[in-house]
Order: structure tokens, then sequence, then C-alpha cells
């Protein structure tokens, strides 16, 4: 078989990263390298800094990265998205126009014989009650329609800067680093949901921004995916094996 790949978080267009053009045309190479391998790529979500469908009118920009994908599913790769905090909300533009499948809840789907857990991972077991509050306006309904009615150009403006303002106080205190496995959020949720859903092999979440390949048990693996910012991190599945990379131009050898 073809390998799968899974990336996220490369927060395209974000106003806090200086380089974004260079990292946009970074993930496009690398995508173009891997299109003739590929079966599958999973997109876990945060690939946009900030994403939000109007009926009419979506963001500008991300012209290359869009177009890629679009020829991916175009030659039958299947390209799968996830949406994470700073897209959530994708409507129907992503799936009508270049060919993708949307998720907007973690998914369990079993891939050449393994079982997979697969999902951004914002919101699976943080305990942070702020967070859990903006999450769940962020999801509302009546919010979306209330924001929907502010006109693109000042709509876009605050999400982008919301997002850049975000960015740089992490950006300040650093990313938090792996906290260990009695206090990382991702993996006490994934050793509770394996508990009681003892045959996924494979765990896989964004939105740490930390690279983390950590067995649960004999037959199960957790992979958080790092970003696209400064690690340029993924992990790929051969049908056998799964392996964790660092994207260098012109090396990639899976």
């Amino acid at each position: 078989m073809k390998n799968i790949y899974f990336i996220s978080d490369a927060h395209l267009g974000s106003w806090a990263i200086p380089h974004h053009r260079q990292q946009e045309r970074r993930l496009v190479r690398f995508l173009d390298e891997i299109k003739n391998r590929a079966s599958a790529v999973y997109l876990l979500g945060d690939m946009f800094d900030f994403w939000y469908e109007y009926k009419m009118v979506v963001p500008r920009g991300f012209t290359r990265f869009l177009g890629k994908v679009s020829e991916l599913t175009d030659m039958g790769v299947e390209v799968h998205y996830f949406t994470g905090n700073h897209d959530i909300w994708c409507r129907d533009y992503l799936q009508e126009e270049c060919g993708i499948i949307l998720h907007r809840e973690p998914i369990t789907i079993e891939l050449a014989d393994k079982v997979f857990y697969l999902a951004h991972g914002d919101g699976l077991g943080d305990p942070d009650w702020k967070f859990k509050i903006i999450r769940a306006a962020f999801h509302s309904k009546i919010c979306q329609t209330l924001f929907s009615s502010i006109h693109p150009r000042w709509g876009m403006q605050f999400g982008l800067t919301w997002a850049k303002h975000s960015r740089q106080k992490r950006g300040n205190m650093g990313e938090p680093l792996y906290m260990g496995e009695d206090k990382e959020c991702l993996v006490l949720y994934a050793k509770k949901y394996l508990r009681e859903h003892p045959d996924v092999n494979y765990f896989l979440f964004g939105h740490r921004h930390i690279e983390l390949d950590l067995m649960l048990s004999k037959q199960c693996r957790l992979l958080i995916l790092g970003d696209w910012i400064s690690q340029f991190t993924y992990a790929v599945y051969d049908g056998e094996n799964m392996f964790m990379e660092n994207y260098v131009e012109g090396e990639t050898l899976v």
C-alpha cells in the first residue's frame, strides 16, 4: 500500500510568524514531494491561524496550499481535514472547492488492520476552565451567527489580531514543554480512552506543538505531531510501521 501522512498546526497566515510565506511554500513543497507516495493525508487541525467562512466570502491567501491540496485530491489522494481551535468555522468551501473530507470531531478509523484515534486535541482532557469557556463560545451557533453579521473587513481583522496576540503571548513564555505522563492532558485522555477501548493501536494529536512518540502499551502508541512553524514534523504510516520525521527539503525518504 501507499503511505499515509499526518501533519498539523501550520497556522498559515499568522501575523505573528514573520516567515509565513516561506513557511507556506515549504509545506507545499513537502506535499508535492509525497503526492505520488501517498494514499491519504490527514491534516489534524490549525492548518490556518484563523479561518472563518462567511456564506459568500472566504479568507484571502493560502492559494499555493489550497492549490496543492486540490491537486492531491484530483489525483485521487484522500485529504482529510480536522478542524482545530483556530479553524473551527469551516463550512463547505474546502469540501466543494478542494475536495477534502472534513471532520469536526475526533474519529476512530481502521487503516491497514490497525485502529487509529485521530483528533486535533483541543478540549480533550484539558482542565483549564477559561479555555473551556472560550471554546464553548467559539462553538456556539448563536455566537457564530452574531459574528457572521460583522463585515468580513472587520471580522477577519479581529480574528487574525486575536490569534496574533495569543501566539505572541505564548512566544514570550515559550511553548509549554512536555509535562510528563502524569500531567500531560492528551496523554491522560488517551490512557483513559484506551482503558475503555483497548483495541486502539495509535492515538495521533496536534494542538500541543510538541513532538512526542510514547508507548502506552505493548500494542498502542501515542504521537503528538509537533508543528509546521519551526519543527516541520510529520508522521507517516506505511501499512506496517509508523515513523515520526522532520522534513528537510529534498531529503524526504518516506
